[in-house]
Order: C-alpha cells, then sequence, then structure tokens
C-alpha cells in the first residue's frame, strides 16, 4: 500500500538531510533500514501507537532549538566505581572516557565496527530492530538503525567487576544525536549498564540486546537534567533460556520523552522485569511503550511503571503481553499508575493482554488519582509540614517501581535524586 502523501513527503525530507555512515559489515543492515523506513513512513498522530503523543518535532528536518541546563547537581552515578563511556552530542568523547578495557568483557565503538567487514555484532545489528517491528511498525528504531553514526557493542563473556556507564552529554543549543548500541551477553555471564544524561537537543537512541542461556544484564537508566530536550528511545531484548534481564528507567524534565521496550522471551525459565519512576512538571510529555512476548515455558515478566504529574503535565503507558500458543506457565504482571498533583496533568494508558495459552497467570491494570487525603491527613496530624508530607507520600508511590533495581546502592541513588527534585519544586 502506497504511503500518504503527507506521510511519504515529511519521512524523504528527514531521509534528505541525513548520510550514511561509513558503513563496512554493517551495511546490508543499515539498507535494509532505509527501505522500511520509506514503506513503513515516519510517525504520525494517526498512527495507531502514536495517537497519545505528537512525533512532530521527534520527525522534522531539523532538530528544534533546546538551552543547555546548568546546574551544580552532581552527574547521576558518579559516586560509583564505574567504566565510563562518554559521548558529546551523540560523538564519543575519548578524553572524558576511560579506557575501554574491562575483565570479562570487550568492547568497540561502532565506527570501528563499520570499518570492518567481520565482528561478531554483524550478526546482531539491526536484526532484533527488525524483528520488533511486527506485529507494530516501529520507524524510528528503523531510521536509526540505518543512520546512526556512533554508539558501542559490548560483548559479555564473564563478570565484569564494575559496571559499564554510557554517559551523554548535552553541549550544542541544536544538537541531533543517533546513538546505536548492540549488548551480547554470553550463557553464565553478566552486567550491569548504566546511562545517564540528556545527550542532546534531540536524541534518537536504540540498543539491541541478546542474553543467552544463563546469562543476565541488569540496566538502570537516569533521564533529566535539560527542561527542552526531546527524546526517542528503543530497547529490544531477546533472552535466552534461564537468562534475567531487568530494566529501571528515571525521567526527569524534558519536554517530550518516548521510550519502548521491545521483549521476546524465547528460552524457557527466563524472567524480564521493566520498570520506571516519571515525575514531570509543566511542559513535559511522557510516553513508555512497552511490548513483552512470551515464546517459552515457565516464564515470567513485571512491567511496573509509575509517573507523578503536575502543572499541565501529560504521561502515557502503553503496554501489551502476548503469550503465544505453547507458552505455558507464563508469569505476566503489568501495573501502570498516575498520580495527579493537580487538575491540569493528565495521564493516558492502554493496557493489553492476548493469550494464546491455557496454563498461564496474567494480569494487568492501571488507575490514576490524586494524594490519599486520609493518608495526608494522618501524616499532618502529626507535625509533619504539608511540602514533606506530599514528597513522602510520592516517593511511597514511586517505591514499587524503584524496588524493581536489584542493586540497593543503585536504588538509593535514584531515591536521593527524586527527593532531589520534589524538594526543589515543593
Amino acid at each position: 500500500m502506497a504511503l500518504p502523501q503527507a506521510k511519504q513527503t515529511a519521512t524523504e525530507e528527514r531521509l534528505a538531510v541525513l548520510s550514511l555512515p561509513d558503513a563496512g559489515c554493517t551495511r546490508a543492515a543499515r539498507e535494509d533500514a532505509i527501505a522500511r523506513v520509506r514503506q513503513m513512513g515516519l510517525p504520525s498522530r494517526r498512527d495507531e501507537y502514536w495517537k497519545y503523543t505528537q512525533p512532530d518535532t521527534l520527525v522534522s528536518a531539523d532538530a528544534a532549538h533546546a538551552a543547555l541546563f546548568e546546574s551544580d547537581e552532581p552527574q547521576m552515578f558518579d559516586e560509583f566505581d564505574r567504566l565510563k563511556i562518554v559521548f558529546v552530542d551523540g560523538v564519543f568523547n575519548p578524553e572524558e572516557s576511560d579506557d575501554l578495557t574491562l575483565e570479562g568483557v570487550s568492547i568497540d565503538r561502532l565506527e570501528d565496527i563499520c570499518c570492518k567487514d567481520i565482528h561478531w555484532a554483524k550478526d546482531l545489528y539491526g536484526v532484533l530492530e527488525a524483528n520488533g517491528q511486527v506485529p507494530v511498525q516501529r520507524p524510528l528504531a528503523a531510521l536509526n538503525t540505518a543512520f546512526a553514526s556512533d554508539g558501542v557493542a559490548i560483548h559479555v563473556t564473564g563478570k565484569p567487576s564494575k559496571p559499564i556507564s554510557l554517559i551523554y552529554r548535552h553541549a550544542s543549543e541544536d544538537s541531533d544525536a543517533i546513538l546505536h548500541h548492540v549488548v551480547r551477553v554470553e550463557t553464565d555471564a553478566e552486567v550491569t549498564i548504566l546511562e545517564n544524561g540528556p545527550a542532546a537537543s534531540r536524541f534518537n537512541k536504540c540498543m539491541e540486546i541478546d542474553i543467552a542461556d544463563g546469562g543476565s544484564l541488569h540496566h538502570v537508566r537516569a533521564q533529566g537534567r535539560d527542561h527542552e530536550r526531546r527524546a526517542a528511545t528503543h530497547m529490544f531484548t531477546r533472552l535466552g533460556a534461564n537468562s534475567v534481564y531487568k530494566s529501571f528507567t528515571l525521567t526527569m524534565n524534558g519536554v517530550l520523552t518516548r521510550n519502548e521496550q521491545v521483549i521476546e522471551l524465547t528460552g524457557d525459565d527466563a524472567v524480564a522485569h521493566v520498570a520506571g519512576a516519571c515525575v514531570g512538571d509543566g511542559d513535559f510529555h511522557h510516553d513508555d511503550t512497552v511490548f513483552v512476548t512470551h515464546d517459552a515455558v515457565g516464564c515470567e515478566s513485571r512491567q511496573v511503571f509509575k509517573k507523578v504529574l503536575r502543572n499541565g503535565a501529560t504521561g502515557v503507558f502503553q503496554g501489551k503481553i502476548l503469550v503465544k500458543e505453547g507458552a505455558q506457565k507464563t508469569d505476566g504482571y503489568q501495573i501502570s499508575q498516575s498520580l495527579l498533583l493537580d487538575d491540569d496533568s493528565q495521564f493516558l494508558a492502554k493496557p493489553e493482554l492476548e493469550i494464546y495459552a491455557d496454563d498461564v497467570v496474567c494480569s494487568h491494570g492501571s488507575t490514576s488519582g490524586a494524594l490519599d487525603e486520609t493518608a495526608l491527613f494522618y501524616l499532618r496530624s502529626r507535625g509533619v509540614p504539608v511540602k514533606e508530607a506530599t514528597n513522602l507520600l510520592t516517593l511511597s508511590f514511586l517505591a514499587e517501581a524503584v524496588e524493581e533495581i536489584e542493586d540497593e546502592s543503585l536504588a538509593e541513588a535514584v531515591v536521593d535524586r527524586l527527593e532531589g527534585w520534589l524538594s526543589r519544586r515543593s
């Protein structure tokens, strides 16, 4: 079917300002992705999975201006011993980065991969993204596969002694960054990946994660600081038997953020948990879109998303659990909740279950409401000031999502950052 003229024109205008990087072993994947972008067209509000979020500024030919955010607040995760990989406006910065050497893992830049004809990432780059286009089209991810100019390939063969930290810095008010990372976790290997920073005025990031049997990946991400940034991120994850994937995202600030997670549980007894805590104020739009496919026996998935919104902020959650035929003993849980601190904010939710197996335990729920007046009165009656009481109840509301972080020290860092955000806006 031919694209509507308006969508075709918008797509070609976006493609016209992009250039294909030196491709090397990723050339075939990039050319395939360009063809898919042209076939799908870039998203518009008329598309089913974009009806709650206006994608115009994410697909326009030029990035919208975004003022740099100045703050004396320490960068997230600064207190942790980690291997730092720094990108400034989407470009790897070797001066600020650590040496990319760590036991149990090998790390290559995407630029280096593209100079080679043979590399392990060739069999992964663009593959999970392409698989994730069915049944829902994700053209911004295909655009990323085609035109990503930088990123890293992380091959985990053991258990590194410290996390790998991807740090994104924003230095130009009109920067337009496209980053693509690929991660392969081998059998019985385990790694923690941290991400933080605003990255650019407009940020398109894709991460493809392949976890072999018995492998584990823990992911903690903090999106914050810049008030005017716009971002679209995708994480595509495939899990083997007895593997574990746990991902948590903290989002603060930003005009528009769309985070998509596409997870395939393909091996028996795999576990996938994805969670998010979002706090938004004013001209703030935050969209979590999640698609989890159970295609094996005895797998467990959890989706836990909490959003705190005020002064006209908007939160969106679209989450689906698909249980394929034969995926017996599935345990799927999904909860999305919002705390609206005024009458001007809104939360839009679309939870879904699609089940083709008969021996499963699956549930989903979504709620939206104000602070519990009884609990607020209880705290006030014991001398707690109203602002402090409100902050305590807000942190309690977000706790279920934060508890999905397995490392207690990382969870404490997230709580500290939330407390700081709330105290500044009380």
